[in-house]
């Protein structure tokens, strides 16, 4: 009896089993890369989230600051007062929010309501682009009130840099915002 079952077998189980198991390695290899792979993009989308909050945080205070302009004789057409308020750079040239290096220190505005986890505070330049002058009564289309649409409006671009828990991830909005001076 032992005998003829000697004779069939010729080891076909033991190679299948090894070509399973190998099969089965592959399967948790490729699985536990595909985790880690997750893992890093879920962390990277946290961190452009947190560079995107810090960015906005620092374009709302941008947007404060002009909403409380009285005149617009601090902005400078070279920036060299590192203040963050510029003139425009004029059609054709490269807009100053390009031209800065924004963690040199200079030539922005660092804001004061940033947000946790960031590696820098939040950053914002404002611009003064154009002046809008009203014709007649073209702001006030029904008279309605006492003004008739006279006064100019300044027309700022504000643009502000925020940085997540990296330095490899950042955020750059802009807005354009009119006040009347």
């Amino acid at each position: 009896m032992c005998k003829f079952f000697r004779a069939k077998n010729t080891g076909v189980v033991l190679f299948i089993c090894l070509v399973m198991l190998l099969l089965l390695t592959l399967l948790g290899v490729s699985s536990v890369q595909t985790t880690s792979l997750e893992q890093i993009m879920a962390r990277n989308a946290v961190d452009a989230n947190i560079a995107f909050q810090a960015a906005e945080s620092a374009l709302r205070e941008g947007e404060d600051f002009v909403e409380n302009l009285t005149n617009t004789q601090s902005f400078d057409a070279s920036g060299a007062s590192n203040n963050g308020l510029y003139d425009d750079a004029g059609p054709g040239n490269t807009p100053n929010w390009r031209n800065i290096t924004w963690n040199s220190g200079l030539g922005h505005r660092v804001s004061s309501t940033g947000v946790t986890g960031t590696v820098r505070p939040p950053e914002y330049i404002v611009e003064r682009v154009t002046v809008v002058i009203p014709q007649g009564d073209s702001l006030n289309l029904d008279n309605i009130g006492s003004e008739l649409g006279t006064g100019t409006t300044q027309i700022f671009r504000v643009t502000a840099r925020g940085q997540g828990a990296t330095v490899d991830s950042q955020a750059l909005v802009q807005s354009t915002y009119g006040k009347r001076l």
